[in-house]
Order: C-alpha cells, then structure tokens, then sequence
C-alpha cells in the first residue's frame, strides 16, 4: 500500500518496498528559544537556514509546526507554506492541533499535503477528517483518546481501527491516505516503551497494512547521546514495518542508520542510494 505526497513539483511515495521516508522534523519551535522569538517578530529567516540543512542532510518531506505561543499561528502557517515552497520542491508535513490553522495551511499548499495529525475523540475527527477530504490531503492519525496514552499495543491498535473506519466509511477518505503513529515513548521514561511500539508497528501491519511514521527523536528524549538511541530504533521499527518517521535530518548517524536498513532490508535495490550517499559524504583532509 503506497501514500503519495505531492509538492507543486514532484512526488513523494511511501511505503514498503520503497526507501524509508525521513520527514524532517527542524521546522518547530518546541524547545528552540531563538527561533520562537522570531516567529513571535514575524521573522521567518531561520526557516530558510532549517530548510537548507534538512535538504542537505536528505529530507524527503518537512514537517512545519509553527504552534509559538504569543502568536498568530495561522498567519505564520501560511507565510511558512509559502516560503518553504519557493525554497525547495519537498512535500510538507502540516503539524498544528488546531483545525483553522490547517486549514490555512492546506488553502496556500500547492500539491498534495501530510496533515499531522488526527486523534481519535469524535470531535476531532469531525474537525480534522473533513478538511484532509476537501484538500485532497493525506493525514497522521494518532491511536489516543481523551488525553489517554494507550500503554497496550492492542488498545493503540484498537483506536487506530477506530480512526480508519471513520475516515474510510465516514469521510471517503482514502485508506492509502492514512498513515498512523504507533506512538513511540521515551526509553528512558519506562521499562519496555520501546517494545510495545515495536509490538505496535508489527500489530498495524499485520491487521491494516497501512503506513506508518512516528516522532523519533521521542524515543531518546531525556537521554544522552540521543543521535544513537535513534540510530538503533529505527532499523528495528522498519523491520516491524515502520516506513516514515519525523526525524532530525541534520544528523548523520540517524540518516545513515536508516539508509542502511534500506539496504539491508531490500528497499534500496542493488545499493545505488547506499553507495551514492557513501560518495556524496565529505572526504577527510589528509
């Protein structure tokens, strides 16, 4: 099953079979005190910077959350939308809890966007699930509910059905257009987080064959050496059949760890990708 994402100029498709999708996760003011004051200003000059550094660490998608309190987040949504697109030829990631805001978002996008996310209250369906129908979008759907954080695999499997059967038999929406988060947990929060999610993806695939993307700087929230932990996540959870997760492009080691399980686990035919990236890497000076 293959999740198409389309900027105005070229196509994204995500799925198994092909490479594993690094949505960059840069553009977001959470925990970024220089930037979320200039967002507040109005500035927009260290989008262009993130933009640049995730093309080049290899982005296939942005994810864009302009969510700094004090702010008009809608305007900023808009503005972002507009200049990210002149930058570069990558489909976004619209990442707001607040349905105006995407829908703001998705009005200025030109091509076929990602929205993120949906949960699984009614009322959020009934204010997210239409606006992804009318802009053609495809959408993250998040298996939470009334602010509960399933620690069961089943019961994160259960919402997700919840989820698809609303959009599909409700909204019309396109199963392929639905990519659902198996909720990756910080590791350091609690015993076996990382294995439920694990659980979780394999679960998702085995029941729906959907797609699936996760936050994956998540799971090594509170960590050291955080680069790492990623770094040994991600090539089990796209064993599992993870196939996209919101990631820090900027970081070498996470991009190749992913680059190499492409290879490994035949997403990457005869290693063209893994050896291109092997050659497009910066020579040491003798």
């Amino acid at each position: 099953m293959d999740t198409v994402l389309r900027s105005a100029a070229a196509e994204l498709v995500i799925g198994p079979g092909h490479p594993f999708c690094i949505i960059g996760e840069r553009i977001n003011p959470t925990g970024r005190r220089i930037f979320l004051e200039q967002l507040r200003r109005g500035d927009l000059s260290g989008i262009e910077v993130d933009v640049a550094q995730q093309v080049a660490g290899g982005a296939m998608a942005l994810d864009v959350n302009m969510g700094a309190p004090l702010a008009d987040e809608t305007g900023l949504m808009v503005s972002a939308v507009r200049l990210i697109q002149a930058a570069c030829d990558l489909p976004l990631c619209l990442d707001s809890p607040v349905a105006a805001v995407l829908e703001a978002g998705l009005a200025a996008y030109e091509g076929k966007a990602l929205v993120n996310s949906v949960t699984a209250e009614d009322w959020r369906l009934d204010a997210i699930l239409p606006l992804v129908r009318r802009h053609g979008a495809a959408v993250v759907a998040l298996p939470v509910e009334e602010e509960e954080i399933p620690a069961e695999p089943a019961r994160r499997v259960e919402l997700a059905r919840k989820i698809i059967d609303v959009a599909t038999g409700r909204y019309g929406i396109a199963v392929e257009d639905i990519m659902i988060d198996p909720l990756a947990m910080p590791a350091g929060a609690g015993a076996g987080h990382a294995g439920r999610t694990l659980e979780t993806i394999a679960l998702l695939r085995a029941e729906f064959g959907v797609n699936m993307t996760l936050g994956a700087s998540n799971v090594s929230f509170g960590m050291p050496g955080r680069a790492a932990i990623c770094a040994a996540f991600l090539p089990m959870a796209i064993r599992e059949g993870l196939t996209s997760a919101i990631m820090d492009a900027r970081s070498p080691q996470v991009v190749r760890s992913v680059k190499a399980a492409d290879l490994l686990l035949n997403s990457d035919p005869r290693g063209a990708a893994w050896i291109a990236a092997h050659h497009a890497q910066p020579r040491p000076v003798i």
